[in-house]
């Protein structure tokens, strides 16, 4: 079975998925390498593939984007709703201010005392390359019956979606 799926109907069904959890790992590559993965939370997932999020401009995870390999990935994960979500792409580092002051909400003045003219205040555009999700129903029932059936008939339990895109 190929499940490498690649549309606008599969694009708009991630980031459905996505825009309502709260907080995504971002891992990047750290100088020696190494991965590195922190909360980041998403200001904004558009149809468009690009996935954004505020930072600190001279922050870890900036350097590592700035002065290293810019992919990253996204993992996003909903455990109440079976839902789990991997995604990776290209991060770009940028201060562009029309952007920040359309995405910027009064909760990150927690982060960036200055507010949207702060000086360490940056956004991270994520390009999305490629995501993987995998949405199970979530209810009990549903489980055990695609356990039961597998039992009986010998096939495989079919308790969920799993794809892969390209984007």
């Amino acid at each position: 079975m190929n499940n490498n799926q690649t549309s606008p109907e599969n694009l708009n069904k991630l980031i459905d998925m996505i825009k309502d959890v709260d907080i995504a790992m971002m891992t990047t590559i750290d100088d020696d390498g190494s991965l590195r993965s922190r909360p980041m939370r998403t200001q904004k997932s558009g149809t468009d593939g690009i996935l954004w999020f505020f930072t600190g401009y001279e922050s870890g995870k900036s350097h590592e984007i700035k002065d290293n390999d810019a992919h990253v990935n996204l993992s996003y994960s909903k455990p109440s709703d079976e839902l789990y979500v991997s995604v990776s792409g290209r991060a770009s580092l940028t201060k562009d201010k029309q952007k920040i002051e359309e995405l910027w909400d009064p909760t990150l003045k927690a982060w960036f005392p200055g507010g949207k003219d702060d000086p360490n205040i940056g956004l991270l555009k994520v390009t999305i390359d490629k995501a993987e999700y995998w949405d199970a129903p979530n209810s009990t029932l549903i489980h055990l019956y695609g356990m039961a059936k597998a039992a009986l008939t010998g096939e495989g339990a079919k308790t969920g979606d799993n794809k892969k895109l390209n984007l």
